[in-house]
């Protein structure tokens, strides 16, 4: 059985959530600001954790970077804000997925669903691609540029092995959505924009081998 950790101020939104989850099988834990979660993360078992931002004590992105320093467990945030810098700076954290509220407790249960599904999915292979300066590790989950290591979340990791595995092919939108972020992902595209972005940045003078295709998607090509 998965533990989950519902962290939020508001005691209405933790209790639907406590419903739905313990529904559909989960153990669920509480906390009731960022200070409190970041303690139970570092004592207890986690599977998974849904993080609201805005909390006393330590906000949501302090926790999550807390925690991450510790241990590598996916992470849903929450919050009202929708803004695409609360999103993209979110995901540099490296968090999941990300909900903006109000939120329907069985749409976010799906969610949770899929991440773990994900997170259990080893994708690695004993494999190494070489572009120049650029080193992708497949099996040890490393990404290097001339020498240097890049730091991604897990979905930067997943996103780009998976471009790589399928280099020089047009990749539609709703393709690399569906195989990175699964069939059952309910997040719209925007969330695809915001991993390129953040990629092209981390690889440097080799973003240009993601290329974007016009009406289509996204491609990596091999030789630029």
């Amino acid at each position: 059985m998965e533990r989950l950790l519902i962290a939020d101020d508001e005691e209405k939104i933790r209790a639907v959530i406590r419903k739905y989850a313990e529904f559909d099988g989960y153990e669920v834990v509480e906390a009731h600001d960022g200070m409190e979660a970041v303690e139970i993360c570092r004592r207890e078992k986690i599977d998974l954790i849904i993080l609201d931002i805005m909390m006393p004590e330590l906000d949501g992105f302090s926790a999550c970077r807390e925690i991450k320093r510790k241990k590598n467990i996916p992470v849903i945030m929450l919050s009202a804000r929708g803004e695409e810098y609360d999103k993209i700076h979110g995901f540099e954290l490296g968090i999941d997925d990300y909900v903006v509220k109000p939120f329907s407790p069985r749409e976010l249960m799906m969610r949770v669903k899929a991440v773990i599904s994900r997170n259990k999915t080893d994708i690695s292979k004993n494999e190494v691609f070489n572009a120049g300066g650029l080193t992708i590790d497949f099996s040890g989950r490393i990404v290097s540029v001339d020498g240097k290591r890049v730091n991604m979340t897990p979905k930067e990791y997943d996103l780009l092995f998976y471009m790589v595995r399928n280099k020089n092919i047009a990749l539609s939108r709703e393709k690399l959505i569906s195989e990175v972020w699964g069939y059952d992902y309910f997040g719209d595209d925007r969330t695809l924009d915001t991993h390129i972005k953040l990629l092209r940045s981390g690889l440097g003078d080799y973003r240009k081998h993601l290329v974007t295709v016009r009406g289509v998607g996204y491609r990596f090509e091999e030789k630029i």
